[in-house]
């Protein structure tokens, strides 16, 4: 998958520097994941991490991730996260993250689960654009600043019925 100048592809070990780089600069005032926290998610086998990478001089532009849970036929899945630096917004980086994270998704049938500050209207946009619901709203979420989350979700690309009792793990 490609986004104007820059290319989809797997996470590495390498990027690790420069993710949590920009998680600094980009979540400050909400607890931004360090290089320890990156780790652990790529070491974790149930998840699927990408970068977006400038097309010249390979430098992560973004990334996002997402973990599948559950066994075949009751498969969840849910986005950690899904960042763009600053600079690259509005370039189609996001929802080129988000439909690399789509296909994990819809290869095992599963519904997303994500949650997404309330004030965050461009990210809501995506998703809802990509058939996202909004189903609930988590109050102070986000720490250390205390802003809401929404609770979002995407149905199973079958349109097999959720159970009312599904939700994030």
């Amino acid at each position: 998958m490609t986004a104007p100048e820059a290319i989809i592809d797997g996470l590495t070990y390498a990027d690790i520097p420069r993710c949590a780089a920009l998680e600094k600069q980009m979540f400050a005032e909400d607890s931004p994941w360090p290089a320890t926290a990156f780790r652990a998610e790529l070491n974790a086998p149930y998840n699927t991490y990408f970068a977006a990478r400038e097309e010249v001089g390979g430098e992560v532009v973004g990334y996002a991730g997402i973990s599948t849970l559950g066994g075949s036929g009751e498969y969840e899945c849910e986005i950690h996260t899904i960042a763009v630096a600053p600079e690259r917004r509005g370039t189609g980086l996001g929802r080129a993250l988000l439909q690399a994270m789509l296909v994990v998704a819809d290869a095992c049938d599963a519904p997303v689960y994500l949650e997404v500050r309330t004030d965050n209207d461009v990210a809501i946009t995506m998703y809802s654009r990509h058939g996202f619901a909004t189903s609930g709203i988590r109050r102070n979420y986000y720490q250390p600043s205390g802003a809401d989350a929404y609770t979002m979700i995407r149905p199973p690309v079958s349109g097999r019925p959720l159970d009312p009792e599904e939700g994030p793990a």
